[in-house]
């Protein structure tokens, strides 16, 4: 067994591991702000993590390059995505004033 297989058979259970607590936060979190980090921190380190663990098992350059912009597109888009859908529910007012440590879109001051 060589350092890459070692490699696959630790990161591939590691982030199927990290997605579903990430789907278990999601179906067990009270609310719309705690499941929105269920729904994107777990999600992607356990993504970047089976990438990281199939990208061990290929052989070249070419094959990584798809790997690499999944896990940079997902880097670039789940906090944007995370960041809308809160604030659409803040100014919809659907978020709990009283689960907000500081409220900096409270327009009142």
């Amino acid at each position: 067994m060589i350092l890459a297989d070692v490699l696959t058979a630790v990161l591939l259970p590691a982030g199927a591991v990290f997605s579903v607590l990430g789907a278990l936060g999601m179906a067990r979190f009270p609310d719309l702000l705690t499941r929105l980090h269920a729904a994107t921190k777990p999600q992607t380190i356990g993504l970047l993590l089976v990438l990281v663990g199939a990208a061990a098992q290929m052989e070249s350059v070419a094959d990584v390059t798809p790997l690499v912009l999944v896990g940079i597109f997902q880097l670039m888009t789940s906090p944007v995505i995370a960041q809308t859908v809160g604030a659409t529910a803040y100014r919809a007012g659907e978020v709990h004033p009283a689960f907000l440590v500081i409220d900096e879109s409270d327009e009142r001051g």
